[in-house]
C-alpha cells in the first residue's frame, strides 16, 4: 500500500509543501492553500492583485517545491503563439519539418502578467489548459502530466493590457487575490530581505511520483449526493433571477467539486462536507460570473455577489 493512500498519511507531506512556500509567502496561509488545491485538483490558478504583493513569488515557490519540470514565461505585447507552444522548423539534413516544443511543455508553467499579451497569444493557452495538448500543423502533441498553469495579472493597469475573455477565465479553477500583508507579517518580510534568487534555491519537498499519488487520492474522496445537490443549486441560482448577465458553467460545477475534494484532503478527510464548498465558492466562482450592472451598485463585484448567494442558500444537513 502506498504511503500516501489516505488523507491522514498525506497530511505531513502536504504540511511540508505548505511550509516550504510560506517561507517566502509570509502570512498568506489561505492563498498558499488555494494554490495547493489547484495543484491537487488538476486545475489552473490565476493570481491577481496589485504589483509587489507576492504573486510571482507564490507561483515560483510552489513550482520549486515540487520535483517537476518548471518553465516561466514573461508575457509581453510582442510575444507570439509560437513562443508559447512551439514551432515546426525545417531540418536541413533531412529536408523535413521537425517540431520544437515551446516552454508550455512542462509540468508547471508560470504565465507571468498574462494580460499583457495580445488575445491571439492568450488563446494559445486555451487548448493547453482545457485539453492538455497542442495542435500544430495538423499534429497533436500531448502535454506532460501533471500539467498546471499558474498565471498572474495586475487588475489595475490598463495601459498596454488585454483583459482575459470569459472563455479563458473559465479555464482557471481558482482565482487568488493576495492582498497586503498584516503589519507584523510585513515586518518579518522586511527583516528577512530575501533576494528573488533565494526562491530558486528551494529544495523540492515532493517527488513527481508523490504528486501523482496525491492527485489520485483527491479523486477518491467521497462526495455525497447532498453535496452535489448543493452545488447544482448554487449553479442554478446564478443562471436565473437577473443578478448575473453570465451565470456559472457546468465546468465551474465540476471544478468546485474537485476543489472540495482537495480541500478535504488538506483537512485529513476522505469525504467532503458543505463547508468545503462554501469556503471555495468565491475563489472558484467569483471570476467566472458577469454581474448585472444594477446588482454591482449594491453588492460589488462577482465575489460579493457569490458570497451573498452562498449566505442565502440553504446548506444540506
Amino acid at each position: 500500500m502506498s504511503a500516501l493512500s489516505t488523507p491522514a498519511a498525506a497530511l505531513p507531506r502536504l504540511e511540508r509543501l505548505i511550509g516550504s512556500i510560506e517561507r517566502f509567502v509570509v502570512g498568506k496561509r489561505r492563498q498558499v492553500e488555494l494554490a495547493v488545491i489547484g495543484l491537487l485538483a488538476e486545475g489552473h490558478v490565476l493570481i491577481e492583485d496589485v504589483p509587489g504583493t507576492g504573486k510571482t513569488t507564490l507561483a515560483r515557490a510552489l513550482a520549486r517545491s515540487l520535483e517537476l519540470d518548471f518553465r516561466r514565461l514573461q508575457f509581453t505585447s510582442d510575444l507570439l503563439p509560437s513562443d508559447v507552444v512551439g514551432v515546426s522548423v525545417l531540418d536541413a539534413a533531412t529536408g523535413e519539418f521537425a517540431f520544437k516544443p515551446g516552454p508550455v511543455f512542462a509540468n508547471v508553467v508560470l504565465a507571468d502578467e498574462l494580460n499583457r499579451t495580445t488575445p491571439r497569444t492568450q488563446s494559445a493557452l486555451l487548448e493547453c489548459m482545457a485539453d492538455r495538448r497542442v495542435s500544430i500543423d495538423g499534429r497533436t502533441h500531448v502535454l506532460p502530466r501533471p500539467f498546471l498553469v499558474i498565471a498572474t495579472q495586475n487588475p489595475l493597469e490598463f495601459e498596454g493590457t488585454y483583459p482575459l475573455p470569459e472563455s479563458q477565465l473559465d479555464r482557471f479553477l481558482v482565482r487568488i487575490r493576495m492582498g497586503y500583508p498584516a503589519r507584523e507579517d510585513e515586518r518579518r518580510v522586511l527583516r528577512a530581505r530575501n533576494a528573488p534568487d533565494d526562491v530558486d534555491a528551494i529544495e523540492p519537498v515532493l517527488r513527481r511520483a508523490e504528486v501523482g499519488e496525491l492527485i489520485a487520492l483527491v479523486r477518491s474522496v467521497r462526495v455525497d449526493p447532498a453535496i452535489e445537490d448543493y452545488v447544482l443549486t448554487l449553479l442554478d441560482a446564478t443562471r436565473h433571477g437577473g443578478r448575473f448577465v453570465l451565470g456559472l458553467s457546468t465546468r465551474a460545477g465540476v471544478g468546485i467539486v474537485r476543489a472540495a475534494q482537495a480541500r478535504a484532503v488538506l483537512d485529513g478527510r476522505d469525504y467532503c462536507v458543505p463547508d468545503d464548498v462554501k469556503s471555495l465558492a468565491v475563489p472558484v466562482f467569483g471570476h467566472r460570473v458577469v454581474p448585472s450592472p444594477v446588482q454591482t451598485e449594491d453588492a460589488g463585484d462577482g465575489d460579493g455577489l457569490i458570497s451573498d448567494l452562498v449566505e442565502r442558500t440553504v446548506v444540506p444537513a
